[in-house]
């Protein structure tokens, strides 16, 4: 299907079709190539820690339940993010490569936003799993099947793409008539649609609805489920009882927190950041799109003592502790 999205977008380009102009950092130009090996490490600390997680719940029978598999197809939405935004960025770092074909970019900025807008509903799915877990615990098996989070991790797909589709296809219509030059080393809705001369309200109005429908909703029910579990935590009995099922939210909190935060950073720079240096919107950007896929691992692995000690066993330091 995603080849078929990426054929739809070039097909409808014409043989002029624009060349958009990538952005590395601009005043460290003489420093990217230092810069690359951050960012190297970076992505290799992403796919390394993901795959990790993904190889441990696989092998471990014991991680067979309805948490884990949400973490691991958060691990699979990580990988994907960072291989959506890897060629771009090391093709201007180490490369020195600037420019990008227009429908090369809008299938970028269609993965990208389709990986983001479905970690926000996964972030969704996994706060439903914490809510039947401390607030139904007796129908826990029951209620999360491995049909029912089949069924919740393919509408999240299928949600997200199909918000995120109709922006590429718009872009396609557009007429570019300025410099071309992107903000970023990779590929955003909002950066093209601002080079466009054309009339762009359709796209502006659209972005903004599929924002508040996803991301905005996402994180109200979010804090809900939260509201929901706290109030059922304090009506057990002991305080023990009551921090045990509170720490098995933690690692939740946190990647919650590790997503929205950046997001909600990169949208206020955006709007009431304008006066800000270029280096600091495009920090924030690779920010946003590049820390959760390397923190989320992390979290679950230091705050998640099964995952950790599935992690030990698998390289053989199990048997030390």
């Amino acid at each position: 299907m995603f080849t078929r999205v990426i054929m739809v977008i070039w097909n409808a380009n014409s043989t002029m079709e624009p060349i958009f102009i990538l952005k590395g950092f601009p005043g460290l130009e003489y420093a990217h190539s230092w810069l690359s090996i951050l960012f190297c490490c970076v992505f290799l600390g992403s796919f390394i820690g993901n795959i990790t997680i993904l190889s441990v719940i696989w092998i471990e029978s014991s991680l067979h339940q309805p948490m884990y598999y949400f973490i691991s197809i958060l691990a699979l939405n990580d990988l994907g993010m960072s291989l959506s935004t890897l060629p771009t960025i090391f093709s201007v770092l180490w490369l020195h490569t600037r420019e990008i074909q227009a429908s090369a970019c809008y299938a970028q900025l269609f993965f990208i936003h389709t990986f983001t807008f479905l970690e926000s509903s996964l972030l969704l799915a996994m706060a439903f799993d914490r809510f039947v877990a401390i607030c139904r615990p007796l129908h826990y098996t029951t209620i999360l099947t491995n049909s029912v989070i089949g069924k919740i991790g393919l509408a999240c797909l299928l949600r997200s793409m199909g918000v995120v589709l109709p922006t590429p296809l718009l872009l396609t219509h557009y007429h570019y008539c300025h410099d071309n030059v992107l903000s970023h080393p990779f590929c955003l809705h909002q950066d093209v649609l601002k080079l466009s001369c054309s009339d762009v309200r359709i796209n502006n109005i659209y972005g903004l609805c599929i924002v508040i429908v996803t991301l905005g909703v996402d994180s109200v029910l979010i804090l809900l489920s939260y509201v929901l579990i706290l109030n059922a935590v304090l009506g057990i009995a002991t305080g023990e009882e009551r921090l045990k099922a509170l720490n098995t939210c933690v690692s939740h909190i946190c990647v919650v927190l590790i997503f929205f935060v950046p997001v909600i950073g990169v949208s206020m720079a955006h709007r009431f950041g304008k006066h800000l240096s270029p280096v600091v919107h495009i920090l924030m950007a690779n920010i946003y799109l590049l820390l959760p896929p390397v923190l989320n691992p992390i979290v679950y692995s230091v705050r998640t003592k099964q995952i950790r000690l599935g992690i030990l066993r698998k390289f053989g330091l199990g048997r030390r502790l």
